[in-house]
């Protein structure tokens, strides 16, 4: 895999001539992003006995405002690796392309431009893509212009011995980078606040041999919960999975079920003859 480390994407404005001017003439300034501004909230991810999944609502904020409701989140970077991220979401579109890019030169340069006759031998492994992205957030960070996003890869690994991770024995990977670089790998993981929220939860919930219908209940339940405690969190949700049968598999956007006829959410207040509102 070709170590690219260009500045660009969406966060960075390089320098550029004023129009009309000579050749000798001033630059404009460099611009970067110095706050996140449309922004997504919680990743959730958890390994289960089949795979690893991931979860995330579609919302994007506007600051305060929730702005776009069907923002999509959890992306496919190839047949065996999956990539979600919190974030301002200009900058998760620019590591899309850039791992997107990666992902079509390693198809170029494969035996085969065809999928039937490659067994996914040229594609980047979860493990790679996810040290790939440490290198590429430390290096904008030491350059004071860091992709304002956690990231979350899931898929398969590697094996040591250097077999394909389409094989049987290959192993599941979830990892998370965050902004400056700090990147390690867990069972469990969660972005934003739900790693004050839900990760608690997760971690109690999980035990190795979950299954699929386990790991995606508890994952819903989470997401249920986010969406009664954040305020930048939405019940219209995505669930995504990498498997070794079945690739990468991203579901389209649904609803989650909410329950809002809790006694202190309808009974008055102060028996002050009220809506019940706070």
């Amino acid at each position: 895999m070709s170590l690219s480390l260009q500045s660009g994407g969406t966060s960075s404005r390089g320098p550029s001539t004023v129009p009309g001017s000579g050749a000798g003439a001033t630059t404009a300034t460099t611009m970067m992003t110095t706050r996140p501004i449309t922004t997504g909230t919680s990743v959730l991810g958890i390994k289960y006995r089949d795979g690893v999944m991931l979860a995330a609502d579609t919302l994007v904020s506007y600051g305060s405002l929730a702005k776009h409701k069907n923002a999509r989140r959890l992306l496919p970077i190839n047949g065996r690796t999956l990539m979600g991220a919190s974030g301002e979401y200009s900058d998760l579109q620019s590591i899309s392309d850039l791992l997107t890019a990666n992902a079509l030169m390693d198809r170029c340069t494969a035996d085969s431009l065809y999928a039937d006759d490659d067994d996914g031998r040229h594609e980047d492994c979860a493990g790679e893509v996810w040290s790939y992205l440490r290198a590429v957030m430390y290096q904008r960070r030491n350059k004071m212009n860091p992709l304002w996003n956690d990231v979350v890869v899931a898929g398969y690994r590697q094996n040591p011995n250097g077999s394909s991770a389409t094989t049987n024995d290959a192993t599941p990977f979830l990892g998370i980078v965050d902004k400056i670089g700090t990147a390690y790998e867990d069972d469990v993981l969660a972005t934003g606040f739900g790693a004050y929220i839900a990760l608690p939860l997760m971690r109690e919930k999980y035990h190795p041999n979950m299954e699929e219908g386990e790991a995606r209940a508890l994952l819903e339940d989470c997401l249920r919960i986010l969406f009664y405690r954040d305020c930048r969190a939405l019940n219209r949700v995505q669930i995504a999975k990498v498997t070794q049968e079945g690739g990468v598999l991203v579901s389209e956007p649904y609803e989650l079920d909410t329950y809002w006829d809790y006694k202190g959410y309808v009974s008055n207040k102060g028996e002050m003859g009220t809506d019940g509102g706070w």
